[in-house]
Order: C-alpha cells, then sequence, then structure tokens
C-alpha cells in the first residue's frame, strides 16, 4: 500500500530522533475488568453503608485485608506515623494513598511513639488476578453482613469475561 503524503510529512520528521522519544517501553499488565471494578465499588458502598463508616475507609480495609503491597526496587515501603488514635483515624480514611498497620511500634527520637504502616497499592493498579482477589473479599464481608450478591454464575461469567480480555490483548 502506498503511503500518503502526510505519513511520509510524519517519517520524516521522526528521522533521527531517539528511539526513547518515539515509543515508550513498559512491562505489559493486564488491566482489571472494568465490570470487576464497578461490582466492587458498588458492593464496597453498600458494606460501607451497613457499618456506618465512610467509603474511604471501607475501601482501605478491604485493601489492608485483600489488597497488594508496594514495592519500590523489590523493596517493601514501610512508613511510619504517630501511634495514635488521631493519626490512625487519618491514615484509615486517606483517599490518595493506602496503608495497612504493623504491629512494630518504635520509640521516635521526639519521645513519641509511632506505628509502622505497610503502604498498598491503589487497585487502579490491579491486574485482573489482584481485582478478583479484592472482589472476592468484598464479597465475602458483604454476605457476612447479609447484604445480596450476585449468584454465583454470575459472578463466574464476570471472572470468564475477565480472563477472556486477556487473552485479547
Amino acid at each position: 500500500e502506498e503511503m500518503t503524503g502526510k505519513q511520509i510529512q510524519i517519517i520524516k520528521a521522526l528521522e533521527g530522533a531517539p528511539l526513547e522519544k518515539l515509543w515508550e517501553l513498559k512491562e505489559h499488565r493486564a488491566k482489571r475488568s472494568l465490570n470487576q471494578n464497578s461490582y466492587y465499588w458498588v458492593l464496597l458502598a453498600k458494606v460501607a453503608e451497613k457499618t456506618s463508616i465512610s467509603r474511604n475507609r471501607c475501601h482501605n480495609e478491604m485493601l489492608a485485608s485483600y489488597g497488594q503491597d508496594e514495592y519500590v526496587d523489590d523493596r517493601l515501603v514501610y512508613v511510619t506515623i504517630p501511634d495514635n488514635e488521631k493519626a490512625e483515624n487519618e491514615a484509615m480514611e486517606a483517599e490518595t494513598y493506602h496503608l495497612r498497620p504493623t504491629s512494630n511500634v518504635m520509640d521516635g527520637n521526639d519521645g513519641m511513639l509511632y506505628r509502622v504502616w505497610v503502604m498498598l497499592r491503589g487497585s487502579h493498579t490491579y491486574n485482573t488476578a489482584e481485582m478478583r482477589r479484592l472482589l472476592e473479599g468484598i464479597i465475602d464481608e458483604a454476605k457476612q453482613l447479609g447484604i445480596e450478591t450476585l449468584p454465583e454464575a454470575e459472578l463466574e461469567a464476570m471472572y470468564a469475561q475477565a480472563d477472556e480480555m486477556l487473552q485479547h490483548k
């Protein structure tokens, strides 16, 4: 097929440009299914309402129980925050970061106690398998609270659709 004048202009403009300016190379990650994500947020709202907590707190609790830890250079990311109720509430209500408390408490140079927390990845970074684990967790929580969930057959169909999306990418 013959190239158009516009295509030739684009190719000429790119001549001599370093490759990193032409393409971004990164590891392929299978994205989560939007159906899984949508259903997660529907159930999360119901669980938050039933337990009388905010959506942010509920989401952070789900991530702490069923989510994925954050790693940098193959090392787990930790943060320390004051070991008091105010700091814990702030962390559990956060929307822009997600933390899971550990049992490790240490003395600070200022005489205060600090709890070590593990940083968690946001669910928007999850692949379909990671999202499935989070979704299965919220489904279990919802069932324990008497919240109606999708029938098992519909859940399996949603998971199969997510798996099928993987194979076509």
